[in-house]
């Protein structure tokens, strides 16, 4: 159960950011994703979207239709709810969780105050304006590896980039 990682999502709006949140996923070790609504659903059968998933990480990861999130919380995860909520933690003071449960409101709306009310913690990305569902995914996984163990070294940038890339820094040509 150590460093388990999950996200739930709801009702997300179209499956751009969808898959921009499974790309993140695949990034940053995340196991599972949840999500809640039919927009998603809709929109993935109604419209052709740009594929940005080009690491084939949904075929990796889960990614479920659930009626409640708050049913579907892994055993022992944290509830760890993100938004631009009043009396919520900025992500620079927040010290995450080894097992945790980020749920992410809506493109166009707002984490349920029932949701709210249930969750370990609330944490809010500071920014001017807000985010799209995808980008808040990626910066609030970034931040739990960046605040980590894992050691940024050259053998990540290796084992991390795309195998159409092998440029280097020029002092490592000499």
């Amino acid at each position: 159960m150590k460093n388990q990682v999950s996200i739930g999502l709801i009702n997300p709006k179209t499956p751009t950011n969808v898959n921009g949140v499974m790309r993140a996923c695949g990034c940053y070790q995340a196991s599972q994703v949840f999500y809640t609504g039919n927009r998603y659903d809709y929109a993935k059968r109604a419209e052709r979207q740009f594929e940005v998933d080009t690491q084939n990480v949904a075929a990796k990861i889960p990614l479920t239709r659930v009626e409640e999130l708050l049913e579907s919380v892994p055993e022992q995860a944290k509830i760890v709810c993100v938004d631009l909520v009043v009396g919520a933690t900025p992500l620079p003071e927040f010290t995450h969780p080894e097992n945790a449960f980020y749920i992410f409101g809506p493109e166009d709306g707002t984490i349920p105050q029932q949701i709210i009310d249930a969750a370990d913690e609330v944490v809010y990305v500071p920014t001017v304006g807000c985010m799209n569902l995808a980008a808040s995914a990626n910066v609030l996984l970034y931040d739990r590896l960046a605040k980590s163990s894992v050691t940024a070294d050259d053998e990540l940038i290796k084992q991390s980039r795309d195998t159409n890339n092998r440029t280097r820094v020029k002092h490592w040509l000499k």
